[in-house]
């Protein structure tokens, strides 16, 4: 599920559980699970609104090494996510993209 990225963007691609809290950042790629189980998953992060080309923001994280990772879709809902479930979107940080850094 390629957003159409050259390899040059992949290289300042992130797993969305990699940014820290409040950055922003644009989805570029939704990764193709290899259980059927992250499918179903990955599936309902595709209904939630995750979709390349959407900007989302780390809004909060659980202490150090814990979860759940509080994520806003746009500037319209926010979804707790596990490392799992944010592991399987591929997101471009907003200095790479062009977005703002305002929160």
């Amino acid at each position: 599920m390629d957003a159409g990225y050259s390899a040059a963007d992949a290289a300042a691609m992130l797993p969305l559980h990699a940014l820290p809290v409040g950055a922003r950042s644009v989805i570029a790629q939704l990764h193709q699970p290899a259980s059927a189980d992250d499918q179903e998953v990955l599936l309902r992060l595709i209904e939630l609104g995750f979709l390349p080309g959407e900007s989302v923001r780390i809004v909060a994280k659980a202490r150090a090494g814990r979860e759940p990772i509080a994520v806003r879709v746009g500037d319209q809902a926010t979804f707790a996510l596990r490392a799992r479930e944010a592991a399987l979107i591929g997101v471009r940080p907003a200095a790479a993209t062009g977005l703002e850094a305002s929160t």
